[in-house]
């Protein structure tokens, strides 16, 4: 079984993804105040898209409750509020397909850490960089 892959009973749910019929796993977030969905990728990995998921819910909700996210423990101090919505989708897909890139690399055992940066819309850059610990089977999020 691949990295992406598990059986129907051993599948993890996670709030905001949902896996297409040919295997891949998506995520989607609903704009606030309005019917349209922002796209955030589709990724091998239901975490991938689970931390993508995670941002746009930050960014676009600021929840005083952090439970309501998947990974709430790990959320990167580096997204904010005040970004616009195609930044916050860039950034969304850009940590998912990071955390893709990082099952990849754990898989050929070269390396357990990966980093994703961008730029905002106000000239500012952000920087997320994540370690996998193989005790919990998570992703750390650290700032650099």
């Amino acid at each position: 079984m691949s990295a992406g892959e598990s059986s129907g009973a051993d599948e993890k749910k996670y709030k905001g993804v949902r896996r297409c019929r040919w295997g891949k796993w998506v995520s989607e977030i609903r704009v606030p105040g309005t019917e349209e969905k922002l796209w955030l990728g589709s990724y091998s990995t239901p975490e991938a898209a689970a931390v993508a998921h995670d941002i746009a819910f930050y960014c676009l909700r600021r929840s005083s409750s952090l439970t309501a996210l998947n990974f709430h423990a790990m959320l990167p101090p580096c997204v904010n509020s005040d970004m616009s919505y195609k930044s916050v989708q860039k950034a969304a897909s850009d940590a998912g397909m990071a955390v893709d890139a990082q099952m990849i690399i754990s898989n050929s055992s070269v390396n357990n850490e990966i980093k994703a940066n961008g730029n905002d819309d106000n000239g500012g850059s952000w920087e997320i960089k994540a370690k996998w610990d193989w005790k919990t089977k998570t992703y750390i999020f650290f700032v650099p």
